[in-house]
Parts: structure tokens; sequence; C-alpha cells
């Protein structure tokens, strides 16, 4: 019987695959960020908060499988086919052909590289906190290529469009969900 695994049973798989401690942080942003945009939405934050936990699930084992080997991995254990593939579409024209179609998913897609961004953006701050971070200080980065240069930015602005928002907004919704989990992320900075 297929099942959506709850945050408990994320976290045992996630660590299963995934040690590095860089990948668990950018993990448990994705997941803090996904359950507020549920929260958002209307939708279910343990779920998509699970789907955010497990998006890298192979990343650091199996990068030149990425996304294909979580598939195998959830599969194998009756991980529910609709749950597997919201993680999936998160690679789309990158490294897999699974297109963001549903709102969990357009919505793991758009924030996915913009967590990356806000991370490296926190990083450069005196404070090194996303508590005090303004939409217009990540703007400023997102504008300079050279600057976290392994971040899409035109995956984010292909996510923004298909969730039909600005993204300025995006960005604003982003910083809001990584600041619930700042302590998680080791983004709360001085400003405890």
């Amino acid at each position: 019987m297929a099942f959506k695994p709850n945050r408990e049973q994320a976290w045992e798989i996630l660590t299963e695959y995934t040690q590095s401690e860089a990948l668990l942080k950018h993990a448990l942003a994705v997941e803090g960020v996904m359950r507020h945009f549920a929260e958002l939405f209307g939708e279910d934050p343990e779920e998509w908060g699970a789907v955010g936990l497990l998006h890298d699930l192979d990343y650091q084992q199996y990068p030149e499988e990425h996304c294909h080997k979580t598939g195998e991995i959830l599969a194998a254990r009756d991980v529910d086919p609709e749950f597997i593939r919201a993680i999936m579409s998160h690679g789309y024209e990158i490294c897999t052909d699974v297109e963001p179609l549903t709102l969990m998913e357009k919505t793991l897609y758009a924030i996915d590289e913009l967590t990356g961004l806000i991370n490296a953006v926190c990083l450069m701050r005196p404070s090194k906190s996303v508590l005090d971070l303004e939409v217009k200080s990540v703007k400023k980065k997102f504008k300079q290529p050279s600057f976290a240069a392994g971040v899409d930015r035109d995956v984010i602005r292909k996510g923004c469009e298909r969730l039909g928002m600005e993204l300025d907004e995006v960005i604003q919704e982003t910083i809001k969900g990584m600041q619930k989990c700042a302590e998680a992320i080791g983004l709360a900075g001085d400003l405890q």
C-alpha cells in the first residue's frame, strides 16, 4: 500500500542517504519554505514539508543520477507515486522531463534554487542571519551573476512565472519560510 512519508519517516530516509551538513541544512531550509507556502496556499504543510525534506535525497551519493535515484529509492519503499513525482519535478529541464504541474510541484521548483541564493546572501551579511534579511538585499545579489554563480536564476524566474507570482513576492515568502527554521538551518546568526 503506497504511502506518503510523515516528517519523522522523511528525516529517517534522508539521513540514511545524506550525511553532508550543508545538504541537510539545505533540505531543512526547503522543508521550512515548503511548509510556509503550504500554509499560505491552504495546503497540507506535513506533505509539502516532507517533499521539501526529501527533494535532494540522492544528491550526495548519486549526483549523476539526481532525481532518478530518488525515484527508485522511494518507489522501492512503496512511497506514493504523486509524492515521488513532486520531488522529480524540481529537476525539470535540468535532469528530468517531469514538468511541475501541481501547486506543490511549482512551488518546489521555484524555491529550491532561491533558498540557496538566500543562504549565500545571509552568510555574507554582518549578522549572518535570515532574521533581518530584506527582499532588496536578495534582489541586489540576484542581479549579480557572479554571486552564488551556481544558483540558476532562470529556474527561479520560470518558477515564479509558473506560480503566477512576482519575483519579489516569492523572495519575501521564501525569506519568511527560512526565518521560521532559522535556528535549524544555522541562519539565526547574531540576532537570537
